[in-house]
């Protein structure tokens, strides 16, 4: 009931904004009738105290929002995340009893497929250990890989969040990897209910889409040599293997790694024999590949 401008719109206003939008709103108001409410929490409001209040009522209030709002901006963060306090945190924001239960962590092997390309999207996962795999298939048949996601990164989200709702790639298990699965409705009632969440989930969707841009280019225009380096390092930076004190086995299957940089599979491993030739890489047991020159191979992938 503000003059010029009510509160109503001062939120739809503050909410339009990215750079308010994650600020907690309590509507403090003579108007207590349920559309009121309704509309206010239509809109966005995080709480709605209707007048007459008691004092520790506003402070609780306002200590509950400020509690919950750090919590989610730390919660969602994309790096440095672990399935535990995502999952601990997340049921304090959904007040859902016995969360980690509901959503038990679990041990995926090599070659388990978690999500299929044009099945109904179902799941989100989030990945605590482990290597996944995205990929689609060419009109030839040919696989494509779209991502490789480690510790730390959710798989599937993109799916759930379209229109048609199915899976719009396949996600495989490259190195055994334990994750948690969240229902579609359960990670909607998540994105939706608070605009934190939401925007965190924008900018992990945002920077998805420019580093698959960027591989785009990558792919395009990067000499093989230069693409099998960034390959190389990329699924080191993913993977959980470690060789004695500071060298880490990448383990993948030759036709995977092709798919990565693009080529067909003898290429991948001609250029790896040159890698190891030069003493970049050597090769352990089975599919392995044991990075040795880590700072060349960077130069190499920064520069060809």
């Amino acid at each position: 009931m503000m003059p010029e401008l009510d509160g109503y719109q001062t939120l739809q206003i503050l909410r339009e904004n990215p750079k308010t939008a994650g600020i907690p709103i309590i509507f403090v108001t003579a108007k207590s009738k349920k559309s009121d409410l309704r509309r206010g929490m239509n809109l966005g409001a995080d709480d709605y105290l209707t007048k007459p209040f008691e004092e520790h009522e506003l402070l609780e209030a306002i200590e509950s929002r400020l509690k919950k709002n750090d919590l989610m901006k730390k919660t969602f963060s994309k790096m440095n995340m672990d399935t535990e306090s995502f999952l601990i945190d997340a049921s304090q924001f959904m007040d859902l009893e016995g969360f980690t239960q509901k959503y038990p962590i679990k041990t995926y092997e090599i070659g388990t497929t978690i999500l299929s390309e044009g099945k109904n999207a179902s799941k989100l996962y989030f990945i605590q250990s482990g290597v996944v795999k995205t990929h689609k298939l060419t009109a030839t048949g040919k696989e494509f890989i779209t991502g490789i996601h480690g510790s730390g990164n959710f798989v599937g989200q993109v799916s759930l969040l379209n229109e048609k709702e199915v899976n719009i790639e396949t996600a495989t298990v490259i190195e055994e990897a334990i994750m948690c699965e969240i229902p579609k409705n359960d990670f909607k009632q998540l994105m939706y209910k608070n605009n934190v969440v939401a925007n965190k989930f924008i900018m992990i969707l945002s920077k998805d889409l420019i580093d698959s841009r960027k591989q785009m280019l990558y792919m395009a225009f990067a000499p093989v040599r230069q693409r099998v380096a960034k390959a190389l390092l990329e699924l080191h930076s993913n993977s959980n293997v470690h060789i004695g004190t500071n060298t880490l086995g990448v383990d993948i299957p030759r036709e995977d790694f092709a798919g990565i940089i693009g080529t067909a599979t003898e290429t991948a491993i001609r250029m790896l024999s040159k890698f190891k030739e030069e003493g970049l890489i050597t090769t352990g047991k089975g599919r392995k590949i044991i990075l040795l020159d880590i700072d060349k191979l960077r130069r190499i992938a920064s520069f060809a």
